[in-house]
């Protein structure tokens, strides 16, 4: 039996409740508004820098004394460890492709999702187009390493 198959049964509705506590955040804090978000990239309204550091103040905080004093996630029953990740080009390149949209639209995936709970529903266009963006990627991904596998080496 694996981990996931484990799970605690309070595994989902934590979830849920952390999403909605995470979106109710970003609403209230004005950052799921597109245009707040654009202000903050032309550094006329820093706001979203405080919002982005305590966010990740109280994330370091839990991950820093939970990774310290437990021995697993009490959820998924899952052993911490690190996330082993090379810097390669597709990170670098996803992350310029994910900037570049964020810059000219104003959204990413949470506050996103955020700005429909506030009645912003035109936002569902850049909610679309991320989706078709993903797909669009995961298709090319596909094709390259199938068109990879049926390659021959030259000798």
């Amino acid at each position: 039996m694996s981990a996931s198959d484990a799970r605690n049964p309070l595994f989902v509705p934590l979830i849920a409740v952390g999403g909605s506590l995470f979106g109710f955040g970003l609403a209230y804090s004005g950052m799921a508004r597109p245009e707040v978000v654009l202000d903050f990239l032309q550094l006329q309204d820093l706001g979203l820098l405080f919002v982005m550091g305590g966010a990740a103040a109280v994330t370091g905080t839990v991950i820093t004394l939970a990774t310290r004093h437990l021995d697993h996630a009490p959820l998924t029953g899952d052993r911490y460890g690190k996330r082993e990740r090379s810097f390669d080009r597709s990170v670098l390149l996803g992350g310029a492709v994910f900037g570049v949209g964020w810059g000219i639209s104003g959204l990413c995936p949470g506050s996103a999702y955020a700005s429909l709970g506030i009645g912003n529903y035109p936002i569902l266009l850049g909610i679309a187009g991320m989706f078709l963006g993903a797909y669009a990627q995961g298709y090319w991904r596909a094709y390259r390493q199938e068109t990879d596998r049926t390659a021959t080496p030259s000798d």
